[in-house]
């Protein structure tokens, strides 16, 4: 044998035997997956003790009930607030066991399947159970059940308790609760032109001419004189279809459909407004106030009953009127009107005052602020709060005092402008002072009487600290608790980390986090996975220790990726202008993510800039699909689940309103299905085959398309599930989505028909 032949014979017998070690030396091991599965969310909330505390109140503010896990299971604590203490709020084996020998069912002590638990002068539990009222006696151990009474939800009384209401053939009928008389109100109600109803997000018809689900609204005036209700108006309305193949006793697909509006749809379901005079047995129809039901509107009564209010949003978002209708004349009147060229916040802040007053939220200054009107005049009084920074909520208002308590982010410098914190301010926006300084994402839990609340202030990296503070001045009373992650450090558990990059505009800094596994070495290179869901509706990096515990990201990290989460522009809970770089360009929300990781991996050197995927579901799945097809060079491997490929394809409110109303070519220059053909990578698509959230149609169109474009790509249906798969706490589809990227983006080679012990 020659010189050249035995130098060939041994480099391959190196290169077999170089194999042979590499797949005996494989990364994914069952316990890989064992790791992966401990940090999903039924699994770990379970082993992280005293995450938080939400408050049940009783007496006003005397004390609270609340329950967490602790090293004993999940327990129930009672809050004395007079003497700053809390305790376990009974004894859980002794209720346990009184709940067995009661009802014969096993019943785990560490884990009580109650809701709704009070506890009376120490020695009465009562709880919600299996839709029962309980009661506990702890002193003499006795054990008592009332069935709850279901409410008839086809049937309302008016507030003086004489009449009933309900409906009939689609129309409407008033009985007198007395002497038992009945009294039709209206008389052209049929089938699609129905009284008193509405239609229910998920409301589904089963068959060829099934029935859609019999829903009933009215509401009374205070006086019990008048009915305000609507008329839902399916005449022209077209319907979205689904076929079930999953039932194990049918061997033809079941027929569903349900109503669901596209953006720019004229055959769509209609509310029409409608009031009722009881005395004068008068009906008044308001169609100048009809509207698609995906917007609706939603009408106050006056304390004297003699006139209605509400919100009026015309189709596309970019206005709305504060209204007040005149009962009786029927003539209406624009308090406020509010007007923008992208849209307009259709979940205002509102509160109506005692003298005359009102309290709005407007972003008319290019930031969510609280102003005062007067009623009568519609004229703005004062700005209640001003600046930089954006206002969430109204959280408790003190009217006899003129104080307003809200819960604002972005206010103070050199902080995260996510991070939410607790303020009050004079209603003539004199006073302004922050109730929780600490530098955390706070959420608040304001007693009913206004005079204490619980604070739960934490950030991804710092654990969650409870603490009963006074409202008034934001004064530290107890520390209730603080997270114990013990469990999670015994195994390398390292928190999320912040990091931030400047975005597309060049000139704005935007806010991430990273996920690491608790098998981290800095001196590996690791690829990364992007977990993503943007729009102007949203913000989803996590901003607490409970986000950045109980996710996607930390399961995915644990395979042996870094996870990132990025809130780019467009996005929700900064400026005006922030969350309008994604009007008419929803699409474009990945671009800010391709930046930001590009920029986390020049400043860390364990990042494997080459080996890029990224994942979502719903609004997710649109981003995971389009950031394959919009950045095809940078993100290898994608999984889209449940996405709405094409927005002219999705459920009209949100896409009208963050997208664009009337329907644009950027509708179709942003769709998933008309850039199929760029596709480069590992693509995989999953849908629940009865998803009436994000209808399927658009995911089997995409996958059409992508046929057409000769582009290979992987296809998942989940033929019994809806929009509801693949959520934190873990199914089949997790594991799915786990093995795509480990062999599409790590290069190795899954375990399959494993079986994991998902918390479904």
């Amino acid at each position: 044998m020659n010189a050249t032949l035995r130098l060939l014979n041994l480099t391959l017998t190196s290169l077999l035997m170089f194999g042979h070690a590499k797949e005996g030396k494989a990364q994914i091991t069952e316990e890989t997956y064992r790791r992966a599965a401990y940090f999903l969310t039924g699994n770990l909330q379970k082993q992280v003790y005293h995450l938080e505390v939400i408050p049940s109140w009783t007496d006003g503010s005397k004390g609270f009930i609340h329950s967490t896990y602790t090293s004993s299971g999940k327990r129930f604590f009672k809050t004395n607030t007079s003497s700053f203490e809390t305790e376990e709020a009974f004894d859980h084996a002794a209720l346990a066991r009184a709940l067995q020998e009661k009802t014969a069912e096993p019943i785990d002590q560490a884990d009580l399947p109650i809701e709704r638990v009070s506890v009376a002068n120490g020695k009465t539990v009562t709880f919600l159970w299996k839709n029962q009222n309980w009661t506990w006696n702890i002193d003499n151990g006795s054990l008592t059940a009332i069935p709850v009474t279901e409410r008839n939800e086809m049937e309302s009384f008016s507030p003086d308790r004489k009449w009933k209401a309900f409906s009939r053939n689609y129309n409407l009928f008033i009985k007198n609760l007395t002497s038992g008389e009945e009294i039709q109100l209206s008389f052209d109600g049929k089938k699609d032109f129905e009284y008193a109803s509405y239609w229910g997000w998920s409301d589904m018809i089963y068959g060829e001419n099934g029935e859609r689900p019999a829903h009933f609204m009215v509401n009374w005036s205070p006086d019990s004189k008048k009915i305000f209700t609507q008329i839902v108006d399916l005449r022209i309305a077209e319907k979205m279809y689904l076929l079930d193949w999953s039932k194990d006793e049918k061997f033809r697909p079941e027929l569903l459909s349900y109503y669901r509006g596209s953006p720019g749809d004229s055959t769509v379901v209609h509310y029409i407004p409608v009031v009722f005079d009881l005395e004068k047995r008068t009906e008044r129809k308001l169609p100048e106030l009809t509207t698609p039901h995906f917007i609706g509107i939603t009408m106050r009564w006056s304390d004297d009953g003699k006139k209605l209010s509400g919100f009026q949003i015309p189709r596309g978002y970019k206005q709305y009127h504060l209204i007040e209708l005149d009962a009786e004349t029927f003539d209406t009147r624009k308090i406020i009107s509010e007007s923008s060229p992208t849209h307009v916040n259709r979940d205002n802040i509102f509160r109506r005052l005692k003298n005359g007053q009102f309290i709005l939220s407007s972003e008319k200054s290019g930031w969510n602020h609280l102003y005062l009107f007067d009623w009568e005049s519609g004229k703005e009084i004062n700005a209640i709060t001003s600046g930089e920074y954006v206002v969430n909520k109204l959280s408790h208002f003190d009217e006899e005092n003129g104080v307003v308590y809200f819960e604002a982010s972005g206010k103070e410098p050199g902080r995260n402008p996510y991070f939410n914190h607790l303020y009050r301010v004079n209603l003539d926006g004199s006073g302004l002072e922050q109730l929780t300084p600490e530098n955390a994402y706070h959420e608040v839990y304001i007693s009913p009487d206004g005079k204490l609340a619980v604070d739960n202030y934490s950030t991804v990296n710092q654990p969650t600290q409870s603490i009963l503070i006074e409202l008034k001045s934001g004064k530290h009373l107890q520390k209730i608790s603080e997270a114990d992650i013990s469990n999670l450090k015994s195994r390398g558990y390292t928190s999320p980390v912040p990091f931030t990059a400047i975005a597309k505009d060049k000139k704005t800094e935007i806010h991430g986090v990273y996920f690491l596994p608790t098998i981290f070495n800095a001196k590996n290179k690791y690829p990364i996975i992007d977990y993503t869901y943007s729009g102007p509706h949203t913000s989803t990096t996590p901003k607490t220790f409970k986000a950045g515990l109980l996710g996607h990201q930390q399961p995915m990290a644990e395979l042996g990726f870094v996870v990132v989460t990025v809130d780019g522009l467009g996005g929700f809970g900064r400026s005006k202008a922030f969350s309008d770089a994604s009007y008419h360009n929803l699409g474009d929300g990945t671009t800010d993510h391709v930046l930001a990781i590009t920029q986390l991996a020049s400043k860390v050197k364990f990042i494997d800039i080459t080996k890029v995927g990224i994942f979502g579901h719903s609004a997710g799945g649109y981003d995971a699909g389009r950031a394959m097809l919009l950045h095809p060079d940078f993100y290898k491997v994608g999984v889209a689940s449940a996405g709405d490929h094409d927005f002219r394809m999705e459920k009209a409110w949100w896409p009208e309103m963050y997208m664009g109303y009337p329907v644009g070519d950027y509708y179709h220059e942003q769709s998933n299905i008309t850039n199929a053909a760029n596709l480069k990578g590992h693509l995989l698509l999953a849908h629940g085959g009865i998803d009436e959230n994000v209808n399927p149609s658009a995911t089997f169109k995409l996958a059409e398309n992508l046929i057409k474009a000769g582009k290979d790509f992987d296809l998942f249906i989940w033929p019994s599930r809806n929009h509801s798969f693949g959520r934190p706490p873990g199914d089949y589809f997790t594991k799915k989505r786990w093995d795509y990227f480990i062999e599409h983006l790590m290069g190795e080679k899954p375990i399959r028909h494993l079986q994991i012990d998902f918390v479904d």
